[in-house]
């Protein structure tokens, strides 16, 4: 990577922190939030499926009117985009305003991860994505380790609006260092010759390619399942191993702990052995979804946390390197109906967890995780072109400048 450029990765990974902190923290802070606004768990919970809606039907036709627009600049204005809406959150008197704040950042947010990792690889040499998009990913493993349990805890003791003034504070410092640290990247060249509607139509279209369709399967079964247990984490916790208030907070931060330690060891091998990896990594989340699912006490419950917590982290790594390897050719585009697939998954499962909460069978939600992420290995194990066990450096088609 070009000397010039060492501080860009670092500074990207930190807008995904704070990105990533602010999407997943109602997860940490649903009690507080919901006896807050007096409204239900249930409804808090639904904040992550309606903010998933609005990022899934928005990424595709904003990423393709934006494709014009220099990189770094529009990096720039989705983190910018990101600080106004959680400045919106700490001063919403209802419900109601609050949910408006997430979904204004939920416009941004397509066009924020859909463009992510292009220009990570475009900062790296050939051959090298998905390295670098390990290394930018670890701000979303840093937000889960630290940003969602540190954020839990702020909200515990000072309340919930002081945890998203925190966030849109950081929002705004990294808007700011993306202008002075990314380097200037205008758009290239194919897409300054496309207008906005064939961008529109190429970006559609590229679901039709059987890799970009399977590893957009893969990803929504997965993150379906996932998120439908994990958008209820704390009464799960609570249920099978009592914890809640510091406790939670604490298992929280050593879930985080496990995926940093998991998004480490994947982005050593994730240009080379992706089949390998994402089998490994769906079936310890299979496993640690299993022992979920009985009442075992406080101390299996932790221990199968963190597995859960460092297979699913690393996950996302070898999904997004493999939609930058199958489509060399159209890498934003191909991120963006990724990222809608990721956004469908984490909607989805929010709301097939809150109709299984509302139901009384928060217990069948490890289970169903579990079924999915099964689903996500075969599918995985029958794509060999898309999944294939060793990736030769030599045969990866270079970025293009």
């Amino acid at each position: 990577m070009n000397r010039s450029h060492r501080g860009a990765l670092p500074v990207l990974g930190a807008s995904c922190f704070v990105y990533v902190t602010a999407e997943t923290i109602p997860v940490g802070l649903l009690p507080q939030i919901a006896d807050g606004l007096s409204v239900s768990e249930a409804d808090v919970g639904l904040l992550l499926t309606s903010y998933a809606v609005v990022a899934a039907l928005t990424t595709i036709p904003l990423t393709a009117l934006t494709m014009r627009v220099p990189r770094h600049l529009l990096i720039a204005a989705t983190v910018a985009i990101f600080a106004i809406s959680q400045l919106m959150a700490v001063f919403a008197a209802t419900f109601s305003i609050l949910t408006l704040s997430r979904l204004i950042c939920a416009t941004a947010h397509g066009v924020f991860w859909s463009t992510i990792a292009p220009v990570a690889a475009r900062l790296v040499p050939p051959g090298s994505a998905g390295r670098a998009t390990a290394l930018v990913f670890l701000g979303n493993s840093l937000a889960i380790v630290l940003g969602v349990p540190l954020g839990t805890a702020l909200g515990q003791w000072l309340g919930w609006r002081i945890a998203l003034a925190v966030l849109a504070a950081a929002g705004a410092m990294c808007a700011a260092a993306v202008l002075v640290v990314l380097p200037r990247l205008p758009a290239l060249p194919q897409d300054l010759a496309v207008r906005a509607g064939a961008q529109l139509r190429a970006s559609i279209r590229i679901i039709r390619r059987g890799p970009v369709a399977v590893v957009c399967l893969v990803t929504t079964v997965l993150v379906t399942g996932h998120f439908a247990a994990y958008t209820y984490i704390a009464p799960l916790v609570r249920r099978d191993g009592g914890l809640e208030g510091a406790g939670l907070s604490a298992l929280l931060l050593g879930y985080g702990a496990a995926g940093l330690l998991g998004n480490w060891i994947v982005g050593r091998f994730v240009d080379r052995h992706p089949r390998t990896l994402l089998t490994a990594l769906a079936g310890v989340m299979i496993v640690s979804l299993a022992v979920l699912i009985p009442v075992l006490g406080a101390v299996p419950t932790v221990l199968a946390a963190l597995a859960w917590g460092g297979a699913i982290t690393a996950t996302p790594v070898i999904l997004q390197a493999a939609i930058l390897r199958v489509a060399p050719d159209a890498r934003d585009a191909a991120s963006a109906v990724y990222v809608v697939a990721f956004q469908v998954g984490i909607g989805g499962g929010a709301l097939l967890g809150e109709r299984f909460v509302r139901a009384g069978l928060l217990a069948w939600l490890p289970a169903l995780a579990a079924v999915l992420a099964l689903v996500a290995v075969l599918a995985v194990l029958a794509s060999r072109r898309t999944f294939p066990a060793r990736v030769s450096a030599l045969k990866e088609v270079p970025a293009p400048a």
